[in-house]
């Protein structure tokens, strides 16, 4: 293996929290996926399992951790991997870990990129709420 390419891996056994394909929009003039869509995108994928355990809206309130391991290219499926790591009284703190699976013909696969993210439960006023009890 060429030491200038990423190392392949494949994807987690396990369905993602959301999929979605890199798309000129989100990409610069040479093909390469803008970092802020991608933490857009992990922030979205973090939030559902938030909102499911808190049973209603949170909003997020850290970045704890991002890190860029890999570019991202347009064409790019993007798979982003969510686990609840820790639930508090009022937050919930989400890792999400993001693959791309490129060139079809060679099955490529890559995690580009790993975070760990806070939210915080809140009411209709958007004031924190207690998380309720797990099913």
């Amino acid at each position: 293996m060429d030491e200038n390419q990423p190392h392949t891996t494949t994807l987690p056994q396990r369905e993602p929290t959301l999929r979605v394909v890199a798309m000129p929009s989100d990409c610069n003039y040479t093909g390469d996926v803008f970092g802020g869509w991608i933490m857009g995108q992990v922030d979205i994928a973090g939030s559902i399992p938030a909102l499911h355990r808190a049973k209603g809206r949170v909003v997020t309130v850290a970045v704890n951790s991002f890190i860029f391991k890999q570019p991202l290219f347009m064409g790019d499926m993007v798979s982003f991997y969510t686990q609840l790591i820790k639930v508090g009284r009022t937050s919930i703190t989400v890792n999400v870990e993001v693959y791309a699976q490129r060139d079809p013909q060679w099955r490529t696969c890559v995690k580009v990129t790993e975070a760990t993210l806070t939210y915080v439960a809140v009411d209709d006023n958007r004031k924190p709420r207690v998380v309720p009890p797990a099913d």
